[in-house]
């Protein structure tokens, strides 16, 4: 029968299930689909920290969530227009979050009177009138995939696993995805399980009839390509950007890139990526824990490699001794810390941006470190090559702060030209420097660059530049160990003097501020970005005027952010702590920034953050 299909400009799809219903992988497939069609996206994927939790229950319940449209986007969207939910457990962990007139799709294979007790449901909400605001699709995916397979040889079981694959031929179908990457992608999968594989192609290929030929969906859906700057574009999420962005640095510089990691959520993807690609002269070596891990990229950089270290908050209190020893020893190294939920173990797989103050202080003594931020998944490629810049061009250990949104969020990637990434090659010490009293040639390893007061950097083995390193305070100079008290001074400012210089080659921080009549400036850093950007959006469609700055280096702060800070009557800074970068900007600056903070391992809603800027302007207004 024919079909009414209707223009949508976006749609924001949550699927929704156990932990082993494969809705990671669903939401996965769906966004490549989209992202080769062409659409603007962003994604949120939201799941335990339990490798199985229980089944059927409120914590073991794990989500994607897919934001596409045919214009530019900031974010995976506040709440979806559609929930698949496979369980009853999923459908009450998720339904606070549709608006009125939602579309939820349900699994009712599994609406039994002992799976509605276990979430506390005491009657069924397909039954008893709760979800009248929505528009509910009740349909048996469990039965009807089991009935599409019937005769392939599975096991029930077995076949059963596959209706995640039926609703995506579902969801496919409404939205006029593409098939046949999915299909090329389940046969490569499971390649060496040829049945498993036409099992799952068929439970797609059966969601997808389903919808054409159902009288329960009477109209599919299409949202047109995005208009986009020339080139190839891909889908990635932050970790991935971010380990190209490392081997990026590597090629540039000419270095072989080092990785000393212990596995650690949501960082541990880095390390399985740079794992693969040896061809690049890329080594990993998975450490027995965090503090080996550290020790190797070190003395990888000792070395003469690009060193890198990855883990995430607590890993980065193992490594704080490590990251002060070369602090002293003044060599390059990367360590990248992709925030979570703290203290302690916390939400492994959840989101925070409370590492600001450990990534700025977490070490004894006056122990100076850069500081970059990502704003976005694609923007990791960039942020590690800059950290790689400014670690090799210092001499000096830089903190790359991504976070659990960035990391396992994706959005399309402008593949850039390499010829247009920076030139990062670094000049070793290969000769004699410094004439001693008898006029008698010497190395000295602490003389210093006049312009970013770095310190030579030697490779072991070259000959006659043989020199002390370690822990204990050196000469100016020389290197010498020394105790005077003239000389420890002299390091300790000369080395944060080292990291004050940076700012002078990096870029002003830009404002965006159309009118440039606004009084109130939201100021952010790290994955805030989108949200605040979304809600400044809407804060502008309804006629109120709002300035808008993000961070990307937080240690030291770009030259001109003072200036910038001044201008405005009101500083808004949304974080996801308590309100750290605040209280920086609040001392540095003393300037009365506004903290405006949620710490729920969730990123913020653009709903909410304009309504927080639409009364600060109200106020300031009025005033």
């Amino acid at each position: 029968m024919s079909k009414q299909v209707r223009q949508l400009d976006r749609v924001v799809i949550r699927f929704a299930g156990d932990s082993g219903d494969g809705m990671q992988l669903t939401g996965d497939r769906f966004t490549s689909e989209t992202a080769a069609f062409g659409n603007d996206l962003s994604t949120l994927p939201n799941f335990p920290a339990e490798i199985r939790a229980p089944q059927g229950t409120m914590a073991g319940v794990s989500s994607f969530q897919l934001h596409f449209a045919d214009h530019d986007i900031m974010t995976p969207g506040d709440r979806p227009d559609v929930l698949v939910a496979m369980n009853p457990a999923a459908l009450k962990a998720n339904v606070a979050d549709m608006p009125r007139g939602g579309t939820i799709i349900v699994d009712s294979h599994d609406f039994t009177k002992r799976a509605l007790a276990k979430v506390g449901y005491e009657a069924s909400p397909l039954e008893d009138g709760s979800l009248d605001a929505y528009q509910v699709h009740e349909v048996d995916l469990t039965g009807l995939t089991l009935g599409a397979l019937e005769g392939s040889g599975l096991s029930r079981k077995d076949a059963g696993r596959a209706k995640n694959m039926f609703a995506l031929g579902l969801l496919s179908w409404m939205y006029s995805r593409p098939t046949e990457g999915t299909e090329r992608f389940l046969r490569k999968k499971f390649a060496t399980k040829p049945t498993i594989a036409e099992a799952n192609v068929a439970a797609f290929r059966a969601g997808w009839n389903f919808g054409e030929t159902t009288e329960s969906f009477s109209i599919s859906y299409e949202v047109k390509p995005a208009a986009m700057t020339a080139g190839t574009y891909r889908n990635i999420s932050g970790n991935l950007a971010l380990s190209y962005g490392l081997i990026a640095a590597s090629q540039r510089s000419g270095l072989p890139l080092f990785l000393g990691a212990y596995p650690i959520t949501p960082a541990s993807d880095i390390l399985h990526e740079l794992s693969k690609h040896k061809r690049f002269g890329v080594r990993t070596f998975q450490a027995e824990d965090e503090i080996a891990g550290i020790g190797a990229a070190l003395g990888a950089s000792f070395g003469g490699a690009l060193g890198v270290t990855t883990t995430s908050g607590p890993g980065i209190a193992l490594k704080s001794e490590t990251i002060g020893l070369a602090v002293s020893l003044e060599l390059p190294l990367v360590v990248v810390d992709v925030q979570r939920g703290g203290p302690s173990t916390g939400l492994p797989t959840k989101t925070e941006q409370s590492d600001l103050m450990q990534a700025m202080y977490g070490r004894n003594g006056e122990a100076p470190v850069p500081v970059v931020a990502p704003r976005s998944p694609a923007d990791c490629f960039w942020a590690a090559l800059e950290a790689a810049r400014i670690a090799l061009a210092y001499r000096t250990p830089v903190m790359l702060l991504s976070d659990g949104y960035l990391a396992n969020g994706s959005e399309p990637w402008l593949i850039p030209d390499v010829d247009d990434l920076p030139d990062l090659r670094v000049d070793f010490a290969t000769e004699l420097n410094h004439t001693d009293a008898k006029g008698e040639a010497e190395y000295w390893p602490y003389l210093r660059d006049p312009e970013t007061l770095a310190r030579p950097w030697a490779v072991p083995g070259t000959p006659g530049l043989e020199h002390r390193i370690g822990g204990i305070e050196k000469a100016d100079g020389s290197g010498n160990i020394s105790y005077d008290p003239a000389n420890h001074d002299l390091m300790v400012r000369t080395r944060q003097a080292k990291i004050d210089g940076i700012a002078r080659s990096i870029p002003p921080i830009e404002v965006d501020d159309p009118s440039g009549e606004a009084s109130v400036l939201v100021l952010g850093w790290g994955s805030t970005h989108g949200p605040i950007g979304a809600a400044c959006r809407r804060v502008r469609a309804a006629g109120q005027q709002v300035a808008q700055a993000h961070l990307r280096h937080l240690n030291p702060f770009p030259a001109n952010l003072g200036e910038v800070l001044g201008k405005y009557e009101k500083v808004l800074i949304p974080e996801m702590n308590l309100g750290q970068l605040s209280m920086m900007v609040r001392a540095r600056y003393l300037v009365d920034a506004i903290a405006y903070n949620q710490v729920r391992g969730l990123p913020f809603r653009a709903e909410e953050l304009a309504d927080v800027i639409t009364n600060l302007i109200s106020d300031t207004d009025g005033e």
